[in-house]
């Protein structure tokens, strides 16, 4: 089984900011694949479906980012999955916003969601999707920025880079993420 989790925070409150992006993601891969990501399980909302041949899940934690990993940790236990057939979704300040990179190991960079996977699984050895969201201005408070809306001037630019992380995140069903990587990391 394939999972995808898309890092983000419950609530409303939350909904439109740069730090829920991975939910985005998440979101358009359900309606894309007709997949409800409903069902409450392992901190977290659940969706289960079969997209071309393969049993997905798509995964969205309930436990607000910092503690990210113990949705992770609880679904590998649950369903006994493998974190090679887990790919992360989530905001990366080091990226531009309007694109997207991918890579299968890294430290959390000061992401706190990451920091949370890592400390959960033991490893740093997963694969990601970081999904450009920019850094702030110069004397912007970093949590004020990721807790943000995305500005209207980004509509576009935000619209492209989840479609196109939907994009890698089907690819990666059927092909491997060296694969994956080669044809999305431009």
């Amino acid at each position: 089984m394939k999972w995808i989790v898309g890092l983000g925070n419950p609530g409303t409150a939350y909904q439109g900011t740069r730090h829920n992006v991975g939910f985005m993601v998440v979101d358009l891969l359900a309606k894309r694949w007709g997949i409800s990501v409903t069902q409450s399980k392992c901190k977290g909302l659940i969706g289960e479906g079969n997209v071309g041949g393969v049993k997905v899940a798509l995964i969205k934690p309930m436990t607000y980012m910092n503690l990210s990993g113990e949705t992770v940790r609880g679904f590998m236990d649950y369903f006994k999955a493998d974190l090679e057939d887990a790919i992360i979704v989530y905001d990366d300040m080091d990226t531009e916003t309007g694109r997207i990179r991918l890579r299968y190991q890294g430290s959390a960079g000061g992401h706190n969601g990451i920091k949370s996977i890592i400390q959960h699984t033991g490893t740093q050895s997963f694969n990601r999707i970081r999904v450009g969201i920019s850094r702030p201005k110069p004397g912007m408070s970093i949590s004020d920025y990721v807790l943000s809306n995305f500005p209207k001037s980004e509509g576009e630019l935000l619209k492209t880079m989840v479609e196109e992380s939907c994009d890698a995140a089907e690819f990666a069903l059927t092909n491997t993420f060296e694969r994956t990587m080669a044809k999305y990391n431009r």
